[in-house]
C-alpha cells in the first residue's frame, strides 16, 4: 500500500490529490537496493538499474544499466554482471568510455552533460553531477565530466543524482521524483541535500548514498523535517539484517 511508504502531503483539490496518489502507486516499481543502487521496473516490464553494486542476488534482468561514475561503489564490474543479461544496454558519461567497455555489454551509449537520448523506450537527459563544497573537492570534480540522469518513464520523470553537492547546475533540474544522496563526506549531507531538495521541489524524495558505505541510518532523521512539507519523503533504502 502507498501509505506504507510514505505521508502524503494535504493537496488543495481532489484533482491535485488523485494526480499524487497516481503518482505515488508508480513509486512500488522503484527499489534502493542499498547504497545507491537503484531498480526501477516500467509498466511494460522494462528493468533499469544505475550504479548496481553490493548486491546479493543475481536475477540477470537488466535492459539498461545507468553509470553516474567511476568509483568502485558506482561502476562495479562484479555487480553489473549480477544484473546483466545478453541484451543489457549501458549508459554512462563519455569520460567512461574505457571504464565501461571491460563490462562487454550488448551495446554502450556515452554521453556527456546536457545530451539527450532515447534507450529501451526510456527518454535520458544527462546532467553534470560534481563537488563544489571545499572539503570534498577532490573526489567529484567538475572536470571528470560525470552525471546524473533525469529519466522519462511512464510519464513520471526520475532524477538521479549521482554523487554530486547542490550546484548551479543540479539547480536546474526539475523532476517529479529525485532520487539524491544524504550521506555526506564524499556529497551532500542530510541538511544540505534538504536545502536541495527545497530548491528544485520535486513533489517526491527518495534519498540513498547513507547508512552503509557512507553516512548512517540516522541521517533520513535528519533529512525528512527539514524538507518542505508539500514534498514526500519516501523511504526506500533496503537495509539488511
Amino acid at each position: 500500500m502507498v501509505e506504507k511508504y510514505f505521508r502524503l502531503y494535504a493537496a488543495n483539490n481532489l484533482h491535485d490529490r488523485r494526480e499524487i496518489m497516481a503518482l505515488a502507486e508508480t513509486l512500488d516499481n522503484v527499489r534502493v537496493l542499498i547504497h545507491s543502487a537503484i531498480r526501477i521496473q516500467s509498466d511494460d516490464g522494462t528493468v533499469i538499474y544505475c550504479d548496481p553494486y553490493d548486491l546479493v542476488e543475481e536475477p540477470h534482468d537488466a535492459d539498461v544499466v545507468f553509470i553516474t561514475h567511476g568509483h568502485y561503489d558506482h561502476l562495479s564490474p562484479e555487480d553489473y554482471v549480477r544484473v546483466a543479461k545478453a541484451e543489457t544496454v549501458v549508459v554512462a558519461s563519455s569520460s567512461l568510455k574505457e571504464e565501461v567497455a571491460v563490462l562487454n555489454a550488448a551495446d554502450v551509449v556515452l554521453l556527456n552533460a546536457g545530451d539527450f537520448a532515447e534507450v529501451c523506450g526510456i527518454k535520458v537527459e544527462a546532467v553534470p553531477a560534481y563537488n563544489v563544497e571545499s572539503e570534498r573537492l577532490q573526489f567529484h570534480p567538475k572536470e571528470n565530466a560525470w552525471v546524473g540522469y533525469v529519466l522519462t518513464i511512464d510519464g513520471t520523470t526520475y532524477y538521479i543524482a549521482g554523487d554530486t553537492d547542490q550546484n548551479k547546475d543540479t539547480e536546474q533540474v526539475r523532476c517529479d521524483v529525485a532520487l539524491v544522496p544524504i550521506g555526506g563526506t564524499y556529497t551532500m549531507d542530510a541538511k544540505q541535500a534538504a536545502s536541495f531538495i527545497n530548491t528544485i521541489k520535486p513533489r517526491f524524495v527518495i534519498p540513498t548514498h547513507y547508512g552503509t558505505t557512507v553516512g548512517n541510518k540516522e541521517d533520513v532523521e535528519v533529512f525528512e523535517p527539514l524538507v518542505d512539507d508539500a514534498i514526500t519523503v519516501v523511504r526506500k533504502m533496503e537495509w539488511r539484517s
